[in-house]
């Protein structure tokens, strides 16, 4: 998929460094939030391919792997102009091409839904984003800020957690964000990430033994962000939606959660995970 594919007057190209400003013209005018240090970001971390009229950007998607077994699929954006040609599936094919033999997982909206199962995906729960500006929230005396050192038992929650290597993602989110965790002696056993994201922040992934560590970690981080605009991606079926709305994040819409290649797993006995790529990466 190195070569260009042409459609028409449509080529498809690896996605470079060059092609960011146009990705970031082309999501502003979906009316996606993302920065370009949040287009950066993803790139840093993923292969991807840009649909090309001319020099101009009119489409793009991006495969973000995680180790050698699992996978995202992500930023698939196509230019208003050149919906219904196609040029959405080329995209995908390719980013799906590009993930091998992992597993893939996407977002959906209901609108790209048929497309995907087309393509093999399978939906497997509901994601409900909760955005607004936060209110005042009271800071749980259980959860503390960590620094760096603490990396390597994130990771290692996270993989058990997840089910696959995220370890680059962490390693950008120490760069751009913070972490958050809940102790027991002196073993992490719970915790959340937070960085700036659009016109504010984006909380998660978020790690937890349970919904009450969970819950605490995001009260936690949403104490210290009382008018500032937060989103947080939730699983529909963690019931977190009320405290959200009551702490100022009212919810704002859905996707769907797909998976292509796998069962798909969020949970073990031990840990469970929100495990939202977007809210890493996307």
């Amino acid at each position: 998929m190195d070569e260009l594919m042409q459609t028409e007057s449509i080529v498809l190209a690896p996605f470079e460094a060059h092609h960011v400003g146009g990705a970031l013209a082309l999501s502003r005018a979906a009316g996606w939030a993302h920065r370009r240090e949040d287009w950066e970001m993803i790139r840093s971390l993923s292969e991807g391919r840009v649909a090309l009229a001319g020099d101009r950007v009119v489409g793009t998607a991006l495969m973000t792997p995680f180790g050698d077994t699992s996978s995202a699929i992500n930023m698939i954006i196509v230019d208003e102009s050149q919906r219904g040609r196609g040029v959405g599936r080329k995209l995908t094919t390719a980013a799906l091409e590009l993930a091998g033999e992992r597993e893939c997982r996407l977002t959906a909206t209901n609108d790209g839904l048929p497309l995907y199962e087309k393509l093999g995906f399978v939906a497997t729960h509901q994601i409900l984003r909760h955005q607004g500006i936060a209110g005042q929230v009271g800071a749980p005396d259980n959860v503390e800020w960590i620094g760096p050192d603490a990396l390597p038992a994130i990771k290692a929650l996270d993989r058990t957690a997840f089910g696959a290597d995220r370890d680059a993602i962490y390693n950008a989110l120490a760069n751009e964000g913070r972490f958050a965790a809940i102790r027991k002696g002196d073993h992490i056993v719970a915790f959340a990430a937070t960085r700036l994201f659009g016109k504010g922040e984006v909380v998660g992934p978020v790690v937890a033994e349970n919904s009450e560590q969970a819950r605490d970690l995001l009260a936690f981080i949403l104490s210290g962000k009382e008018g500032r605009i937060v989103r947080v991606d939730i699983p529909e079926q963690t019931g977190f939606s009320s405290p959200l709305a009551d702490w100022g994040l009212p919810k704002e819409g859905s996707v769907v959660a797909m998976v292509r290649g796998a069962a798909g797993r969020c949970e073990t006995p031990a840990v469970q995970t929100f495990c939202l790529a977007s809210q890493a990466i996307g």
